[in-house]
């Protein structure tokens, strides 16, 4: 086991801590205290996701199952979140459905396009970074839930946020899509 793979399973793990947090009974902890202890431990995660990828560059500890179990942990800590934000009505069904439906199609297109011999027509651009990196902002304003420096209201930038990255999720989905169906044709 790598240092990086094991920064990704500790990803992992954080995401039933995130998910219980909410769990807890009022008097043990109350609910600006669980919003404070999920959004650390979400970007705690979130900064773990580009240590371990930076790690394993670096230190030429690059895995297949590193390359598989990275995007998973990423997934999963994502949908984990958008599933308890839906359940603390901090976030409608239809974003939550757009982002995780999205991840779910993307994966099975690049399976399909693997086994085919394609994968490189659905590799990861820069529009997926953009989508990714905006819901790793809105997330934890989010789960936060606040006000920060007692002005900035996290959960309408988290809104607006996450309302963006479901646009971007959308869009690099098509995207995605497009190159593998054109990939196709240009192959037969």
């Amino acid at each position: 086991m790598t240092v990086p793979t094991f920064l990704t399973w500790l990803r992992v793990a954080a995401i039933p801590l995130i998910i219980g947090v909410y769990a807890l009974p009022e008097p043990w902890l109350s609910m600006p205290a669980k919003n404070l202890v999920a959004t650390v431990l979400f970007v705690l995660s979130a900064i773990t996701d580009w240590f371990d990828g930076f790690l394993a560059r670096r230190w030429q500890q690059t895995s297949a199952f590193g390359a598989f179990l990275d995007p998973v942990a990423d997934k999963l800590m994502v949908s984990a979140a958008l599933l308890v934000l839906l359940e603390l009505s901090r976030i409608g069904a239809l974003v939550a459905l757009i982002i995780i439906g999205r991840e779910i199609a993307i994966s099975a297109l690049r399976e399909w396009m693997a086994r085919i011999g394609r994968s490189r027509a659905v590799a990861v651009n820069w529009l997926g970074k953009v989508k990714t990196a905006t819901q790793m902002v809105a997330i934890p304003f989010l789960l936060y839930d606040g006000r920060l420096f007692g002005f900035l209201s996290t959960s309408a930038w988290g809104t607006w946020l996450l309302d963006i990255a479901a646009v971007l999720t959308l869009w690099s989905m098509m995207y995605y899509f497009k190159l593998a169906l054109t990939g196709i044709k240009l192959s037969e």
